[in-house]
């Protein structure tokens, strides 16, 4: 969002009295610079997201020749079996095993080979054929999903979410002032012109602006959780203090100091739990094996496709998990590997308010919660952020001063800026990253009007 994306409206603004013009030039100000920032991550972000939402469907399709099987009746192999015949593959030590969500899905067998990173080894179920070897998380969904986060990038990349989520609400925040009719009919919630003229950039950039700010925000906000300072800290007050357990959990057992997220796929509220440790067992004491923690785990009813972590040592455990698009099914189980016997059972009721809150937030953003019609809503959303993008870039270039920037000009009235740095500053407080990218901002804008007022001289 730019200056040109709004310069209809100023003649408007300037009719008024001075305080409210000036008002209007300083909030379009720094509409410009939130859109100056963060319009090329959006349009990414859009594009990675839209293909996210149907990942399930676009892997079942990429990957069909091993993630599709033809099921066989009465003739599907032990868990113990898929995991020998998936170690035969890829030589190392199977750390994970993911029970098929359907009778049509290959089972998958994580490995540590000796040397290297984990490999994935996808097995036919019923043949026990090998159907597939490569890298873990390397299909063509985690690959989206690494884009999306920004995690292919490494650990400092990743924190432009939690300042482009940041700007992304300023830029909501003010567009809506921006947008204000202030007595216009046109270009509120309709289109004018064509798209050879600016008239058409500019009521295109409003009205789908309008239309999708409110998504935008909730998709900024429900995104956070990601970030490496926001997310991790909101993640420590959600979970409370029991190892990363939501309070009130009981976990009154011996804890390693292993992660949750670190062996399984987790839900959000729980990527900083630590796994339970099963008490040192009697010499000779055999395990219950994988076959009896499967079964276990079907007795307890968690939902098909759950992944089971292996035990690492003697006082491993299995650890079951599973977080599908019901909420209610989202569940850990931890077993102790010589009883068969939980040590700790524990589902989205178990959450405290602010876990509950931030999980329906997530699930939602990936477009679980209301099946098909959430996945429809939010490509449609995507669309209007990269429709509402674009407009801004080709308003700004159609009406940038030639060999200048374009920024919009200073308020006459400089007092209209404290209560919007107010505003700013809350949001810096509440979003650590944006405050920072605000300061640098705002230390850079006083340098420029610096400069160019000597110039002017």
């Amino acid at each position: 969002m730019t200056d040109a994306i709004h310069g209809a409206k100023a003649p408007a603004a300037s009719a008024r009295s001075g305080p409210v013009s000036s008002l209007y030039r300083a909030v379009w100000r720094w509409h410009f610079y939130a859109g100056l920032l963060i319009l090329p991550f959006l349009i990414t972000l859009s594009i990675t997201g839209a293909i996210y939402l149907f990942r399930e469907e676009v892997d079942q399709l990429v990957h069909a020749d091993f993630m599709t099987v033809t099921p066989v009746a009465e003739q599907r192999l032990a868990p113990s079996e898929i995991i020998a015949t998936a170690l035969a593959a890829e030589p190392g030590r199977a750390v994970k095993y993911t029970d098929p969500a359907t009778d049509t899905r290959s089972a998958e067998v994580t490995v540590q080979p000796e040397t290297g990173g984990r490999m994935a080894v996808y097995v036919n179920p019923y043949s026990g054929k090998v159907l597939e070897v490569r890298g873990d998380r390397s299909t063509f969904a985690w690959t989206v999903r690494y884009l999306h986060s920004f995690r292919y990038f490494g650990a400092t990349p990743r924190k432009v979410i939690e300042i482009v989520g940041g700007w992304s609400i300023l830029m909501v925040l003010t567009g809506i002032y921006l947008w204000w009719p202030r007595g216009q009919g046109g270009g509120v919630v309709t289109v004018r012109g064509k798209p050879g003229r600016r008239v058409f950039w500019r009521d295109l950039h409003a009205v789908s602006g309008i239309v999708v700010g409110g998504f935008l925000v909730f998709l900024a906000i429900t995104g956070m959780p990601w970030s490496s300072v926001w997310g991790a800290k909101v993640n420590q007050w959600a979970n409370g203090n029991n190892f990363g357990y939501p309070s009130g959990v009981r976990v009154d057992v011996p804890m390693s100091g292993t992660r949750l997220d670190d062996v399984a796929k987790t839900a959000w509220s729980l990527e900083q739990a630590q796994i339970p440790e099963t008490a040192p067992p009697e010499a000779g004491t055999p395990a219950v094996g994988l076959d009896a923690a499967v079964a276990e785990f079907d007795r307890l009813g968690l939902h098909r496709g759950y992944t089971v972590a292996l035990p690492s040592g003697p006082t491993g455990v299995y650890s079951g998990s599973v977080y599908p698009d019901d909420l209610s099914q989202q569940r850990v189980v931890h077993l102790d590997q010589y009883t068969g016997k939980p040590l700790l059972d524990m589902g989205y009721a178990d959450y405290g308010p602010l876990g509950r809150w931030l999980e329906f937030g997530i699930n939602t953003h990936m477009g679980q919660t209301f099946g098909v019609l959430n996945q429809i809503v939010l490509v449609l959303v995507c669309a209007g952020i990269v429709a509402l993008s674009v407009s801004a870039a080709v308003m700004w270039w159609k009406r940038r001063p030639s060999g200048s920037l374009g920024v919009p000009p200073l308020p006459s009235d400089k007092k209209v800026f404290t209560g919007l740095f107010v505003l700013l500053g809350v949001g810096g407080v509440l979003f650590p990253l944006t405050g920072m990218s605000l300061l640098a901002m705002l230390v850079l804008d006083l340098t420029w009007q610096r400069v160019t007022a000597r110039r002017a001289i």
